[in-house]
């Protein structure tokens, strides 16, 4: 039976010299679990430019729901500029784009609330999409999965402390880990105990943390630490939207009643697929995504 996932947060594009790519963490984990077979909503904002109206018929290609995008008159589609340079690719995150004016009085009410919600950090930088955030979390009563994603300089203590505040379910990466223990002063020198205290500190019932080549563990509440190393036979084309599909592969396991174990190993082995392709996603879906519903009987 298919679920219903709140996706709240940025909707962009990496914009590079010759070309432009869709994306976003959100919009990245959202495509996964559309293709998936369930039903992700975006809850965004976008410009009334071309590069909006591109995304927005990109959504609908995949056969992703429009109805919790919001346009927007006088700010312009979220960009990242990808400038290429001597020493690799840096990126511009843009300020003040549409989707740091998410407004609460345009959220669209359902009469059932989401099956989860997924929220970030990054599009909590402004105060009108922080406090759309804080209307739509009120308002919908389902579990929450904060995925953290530190982006300089669009981010402070505030944000890290309300963010975990909010949350159920949080995912970082091994070195965010490192950064948030020490941005919250935290009494622990090792990455274990560190999730253990913002696990305890914030009423957290799950802390997942990603290893990028040395896999990922979780420490659930009540349970012992779970660990899923990673597979090391397979071919590195670029780690782009690796984080956003373990993280797609983890929802869908806890909605599908997958057992944690499960549920690890999966959403680790699927990153490591998205790793070996070009950027977040498959420019053809099927042949990708095909064995991976096969063995998950999905």
């Amino acid at each position: 039976m298919s679920k219903t996932i709140a996706f709240f947060g940025e909707i962009l594009a990496d914009v590079f010299p010759d070309r432009s790519v869709l994306g976003g963490a959100p919009f990245n984990a959202a495509r996964h679990l559309q293709v998936f077979g369930h039903k992700p909503r975006m809850v965004t904002r976008i410009g009334k430019d071309k590069l909006g109206q591109e995304l927005l018929d990109a959504m609908k290609d995949l056969g992703m729901d429009t109805t919790d995008v919001q346009r927007d008159d006088e700010h312009p589609t979220g960009q990242v500029r990808v400038h290429i340079e001597s020493s690799g690719h840096r990126f511009e995150i843009l300020p003040d784009q549409a989707y740091d004016h998410i407004r609460s009085d345009e959220l669209i009410v359902t009469a059932e609330p989401p099956d989860m919600i997924y929220f970030g950090t990054l599009a909590q930088r402004c105060p009108q999409s922080r406090y759309a955030l804080d209307i739509f979390l009120a308002n919908n009563k389902s579990p929450r999965f904060l995925d953290i994603n530190l982006r300089q300089p669009w981010y402070d203590l505030n944000t890290i402390e309300r963010s975990l505040v909010l949350a159920h379910q949080v995912k970082i990466n091994d070195e965010e880990l490192a950064i948030v223990a020490r941005m919250l002063n935290l009494k622990a020198d090792h990455p274990e105990l560190q999730a253990a205290a913002l696990l305890e500190n914030f009423d957290l019932d799950v802390v997942l943390v990603t290893c990028g080549a040395g896999g990922a563990w979780v420490l659930e509440r009540g349970h012992d630490i779970l660990c899923a190393p990673s597979k090391a036979t397979i071919p590195l084309a670029d780690t782009v939207g690796a984080g956003d599909a373990f993280a797609a592969v983890y929802m869908l396991g806890r909605l599908s009643g997958w057992p944690m174990e499960t549920t690890l190993a999966r959403a680790n082995d699927f990153a490591g697929a998205v790793c070996a392709i070009r950027g977040a996603a498959p420019e053809e879906a099927e042949p990708f995504y095909a064995p991976f519903k096969l063995e998950w009987k999905l």
